[in-house]
């Protein structure tokens, strides 16, 4: 099966709404939410939950009260401050590094799982989606990325899709590479703005580590034309095709206030601009298909990658 993430330096570049279009327009796809700290594809696709499953994250400390001799060591090695003066732990502290089991001269402190989120097997009108509910306060989300991507997988096999679609974090942390790692390509959105190319800067860098095909796409590329040719000369400098520009519009607004993506809230719409941007949308989706087919230029691609020094 086929895997095409779609990722962004920064947040509020219009990723997920580019992805739900992507959904829209292909039948065969299975839909993976790997946004976990922010996910937000489910108010567009209105999935119907058929399964979850607990997700354990970071361990947390337990001190067996009966065999503690309150020697206060777990307290004194403790760097967050995490065991009170009872000796119990707080689980909102504890980080999960284990310090403290090591440090107990009898064995009274040990490491438990616990649950700090949900992961979901799902249903939408374009088909499967595995998502997933990080807790409050939680961390390891690159782990839970990690689950999402393989629920997606056993939906891809069990409704014999061969198309996954990852609508991927922002950034270029833990979660990012959690979520690019192993897939056939990268569609970075980007915003022609200071921030926006700086941080499109440092997701390349991270493709091109890991030598992962990229392309572009400059969403609201007339706010400021002028920082459009700057990214388009640096993906020009570093071999990556920029395969669509987008203007600004509110049509994103509206089919968002509509539940409904771009695609769909065009084919209901009387306005002409509102038609000719969901066909934008269309070109820049049949762009990303060629690139699977030709595995040629892929494996081009791959070479010019290796050349790359950021």
């Amino acid at each position: 099966m086929k895997q095409l993430t779609v990722i962004s330096g920064k947040g509020g570049t219009g990723k997920t709404t580019l992805t739900a279009a992507f959904t829209s327009l292909t039948k065969n796809v299975v839909i993976a939410d790997c946004d976990v700290d922010a996910a937000d594809m489910h108010l567009i696709l209105k999935p119907r939950v058929l399964q979850k499953e607990d997700y354990y994250g970071l361990e947390v400390a337990r001190i067996d009260l009966e065999l503690c001799i309150e020697c206060k060591k777990c307290r004194e090695f403790c760097r967050y401050e995490a065991v009170n003066k009872n000796f119990g732990v707080d689980p909102y502290k504890c980080e999960g590094c284990a310090v403290c089991t090591i440090i107990c001269p009898i064995g009274a402190v040990s490491m438990e799982k616990r649950v700090s989120g949900l992961a979901f097997f799902s249903k939408t009108r374009f088909g499967p989606m595995a998502h997933a509910q990080l807790g409050i306060g939680e961390e390891a989300s690159g782990k839970l990325v990690s689950v999402v991507r393989n629920n997606a997988k056993k939906l891809a096999e069990q409704y014999h899709k061969d198309l996954i679609i990852i609508d991927g974090p922002p950034g270029t942390g833990c979660s990012a590479i959690a979520a690019i790692t192993g897939t056939d390509l990268v569609l970075v959105v980007s915003e022609p703005t200071i921030s926006g190319i700086h941080d499109l800067k440092r997701v390349i860098e991270l493709t091109v580590h890991f030598m992962i095909p990229t392309v572009v796409c400059i969403n609201k590329y007339d706010i400021n034309e002028e920082n459009t040719q700057l990214i388009e000369k640096f993906c020009i400098e570093m071999g990556i095709p920029v395969i669509g520009r987008l203007p600004y519009d509110d049509i994103t607004t509206k089919a968002m206030l509509q539940e409904q993506t771009l695609i769909e809230y065009a084919k209901n719409s009387e306005h002409a601009n509102e038609s000719e941007f969901a066909s934008q949308v269309w070109q820049i989706w049949a762009k990303v298909e060629e690139m699977f087919i030709d595995t040629q230029d892929k494996q081009k691609m791959i070479k010019s990658l290796e050349t790359k020094n950021l």
